[in-house]
């Protein structure tokens, strides 16, 4: 899905519908208008059916695609820990979340565009093979005309073979608000220096990404990331800011 000319193309994606209940996690209302892509908590991780709904419904309301955002079932740990799972166990986990938020998605006259994994579940998709194929087999049996969004690293290719094989496009994103190791994978958030605390730090990375298709890592590298869309992580608390900075750029 990559394209010759990036700075024509390149969409927003944000993680939004996080909270759960009364709990608010992000502030999805506002940056909300200036985003192409939601990728839409689908229950398990965050969210519940009425945050769901309300999601769904300010996606509509701007214009915004919608992506399903399934992870592990792991409200307390924000879906960032790994759970262990047989890849039968996996592929049902996956297909009950993109079912539950496609049934929201219907009521409200839209539909899911695509889907995006999170947190712990998006990180074990990058690093084994056989979870990678056990989310294309998931989606190819649910939908296989769903792209499926995942990391854009240097070795994209072993990706882009594998999804061949199931009949799944994949779209490939950069994240502006997180560091990179010289490998082209992000930081682990347990690293120092794993997050950029400064609008300037994230709007400089995406110049980068735009205009020369690469970043800096942390050691002072350059790695080539040739990306379709930019993710902003929607519960960082310069969110917003970067949201409207990133718009008028692009």
């Amino acid at each position: 899905m990559c394209s010759e000319n990036k700075e024509s193309i390149m969409l927003i994606n944000c993680d939004m519908g996080e909270s759960f209940g009364p709990w608010e996690m992000g502030q999805d209302e506002l940056i909300m208008p200036y985003i192409d892509m939601a990728n839409i908590a689908c229950g398990m991780h965050a969210s519940d059916p009425n945050v769901i709904k309300k999601t769904v419904q300010l996606a509509n309301k701007h214009n915004v695609q919608i992506g399903a955002h399934p992870g592990y079932a792991d409200l307390q740990g924000f879906g960032r820990r790994h759970i262990t799972m047989s890849s039968e166990e996996l592929e049902s986990l996956f297909i009950y979340q993109l079912g539950a938020l496609q049934g929201i998605c219907i009521s409200e006259n839209t539909e899911i565009r695509y889907v995006k994994p999170h947190g712990a579940l998006y990180n074990d998709m990058m690093s084994s093979d056989t979870i990678f194929k056990t989310l294309l087999t998931a989606l190819s049996k649910y939908n296989a005309t769903l792209p499926l969004m995942i990391m854009a690293v240097p070795d994209k290719q072993h990706y882009i073979d594998m999804a061949d094989r199931h009949g799944i496009q994949l779209i490939f994103e950069a994240f502006i608000d997180r560091s990179y190791q010289k490998d082209g994978r992000l930081t682990p958030r347990s690293a120092p220096n794993s997050i950029h605390e400064t609008v300037d730090a994230v709007l400089g990375q995406v110049e980068s990404l735009v205009k020369q298709q690469r970043v800096i890592s942390v050691c002072g590298e350059p790695v080539l990331i040739n990306a379709d869309t930019l993710c902003i992580h929607g519960d960082g608390h310069l969110a917003l800011e970067i949201a409207k900075n990133l718009r008028q750029r692009l």
